[in-house]
């Protein structure tokens, strides 16, 4: 005979009643709350991987990376300077705002599979395919008005007064012309590679000017 408080019996009695044969009542809740707990753990694991994708550790697990364009990046202005602020891969190369995060990881699946090709595997192969990378990441960062660029430049910002003279001219020409970035801080960070100035010229051309998203 059994000796648990009756009353006990009767609550776990109808707990286990209502998970057998739920109400649609409580289906309902139970299938709001299952969907609200699995979207913010999918969410949650999402935005986890995507972050880890925007670290300057994943891109240099890449050896293509890591071997040419990270070594030229190395005592750049962007790396080492005297107030020690740095720009690393993702803050030049991908996008802050979340729309325009997810567009750049979309079209870096393109990337992916050359990877597996093994497209610019070696030095040579790199090479010979830089300026066609630098032309395809220059026209990005012109589309956007070198919108990377500005999270840590911004014309409004400048106090001309306490540039250099050659700079002062050029940033204050570059405002009045509706120039971006881009168009003359091409090399700060990476070699020109070979035909970069005819490049430019044809960038100018076929893009023309600024074009905020």
């Amino acid at each position: 005979m059994s000796t648990e408080n009756p009353a006990k019996q009767g609550v776990l009695s109808g707990w286990w009643a209502t998970l057998r044969r739920p109400s649609s009542r409580w289906s309902l809740g139970l299938l709001l709350v299952v969907g609200f707990v699995g979207g913010v753990m999918f969410w949650g694991g999402f935005n986890t991987v995507l972050e880890l994708t925007n670290t300057e550790a994943f891109c240099l697990s890449c050896h293509e990376m890591e071997q040419n364009v990270y070594r030229e990046y190395r005592g750049t202005i962007h790396d080492s300077n005297r107030s020690g602020v740095r720009a690393t891969c993702p803050d030049c190369h991908v996008p802050r705002p979340w729309i325009y995060k997810i567009q750049r990881k979309i079209q870096a699946s393109n990337e992916v599979w050359h990877k597996i090709l093994g497209s610019i595997d070696t030095r040579e192969k790199f090479e010979a395919k830089r300026i066609e990378l630098a032309k395809h990441e220059w026209a990005r960062m012109k589309s956007t008005d070198s919108r990377e660029c500005r999270n840590c430049h911004n014309f409004g910002a400048f106090d001309l007064t306490r540039q250099q003279a050659r700079a002062r001219n050029r940033h204050s020409e570059a405002e009045q012309q509706g120039k971006t970035c881009i168009d003359c801080h091409k090399g700060i960070a990476h070699q020109l590679p070979a035909g970069a100035f005819r490049a430019e010229r044809e960038l100018n051309e076929s893009v023309g000017g600024a074009v905020k998203p």
